[in-house]
């Protein structure tokens, strides 16, 4: 599997598990048609029409591409974590019963973790 060069920055996040700081993330007010992919290695997540403004700070997703993020439990017991299922790369937290979307998921994302790709 071929991976991309990452800056510093998008190391600290997707390799070391980090969070970019609410509310400065490119991704996360932006609402055009496409589809967001691994920054690392390039596979499709996430369908722009699952995307929708949970308010906190980051890309918030309702549901996923099939088959394309795995869930792990952190080591918390707290949270779960969500990693790119194709490289193992970080992309955020998933939450379950906030009752924002009919779905009642949000996967809360960092920007960094993404690239967006418009149709």
């Amino acid at each position: 599997m071929k991976l991309n060069e990452l800056t510093p920055e998008e190391q600290r996040v997707i390799i070391n598990k980090g969070t970019e700081m609410p509310f400065t993330g490119e991704y996360d007010s932006h609402y055009e048609k496409g589809v967001y992919h691994c920054r690392q290695c390039d596979a499709a997540l996430y369908n722009s029409n699952d995307k929708f403004d949970a308010r906190c700070g980051w890309p918030a997703f309702d549901d996923e591409i099939a088959n394309a993020v795995k869930r792990i439990p952190d080591a918390d017991g707290r949270r779960t974590e969500i990693v790119c299922a194709n490289c193992d790369g970080h992309l955020g937290h998933v939450f379950i019963g906030e009752h924002i979307t009919a779905k009642n998921t949000r996967h809360c994302v960092n920007s960094i973790s993404l690239v967006f790709k418009s149709e």
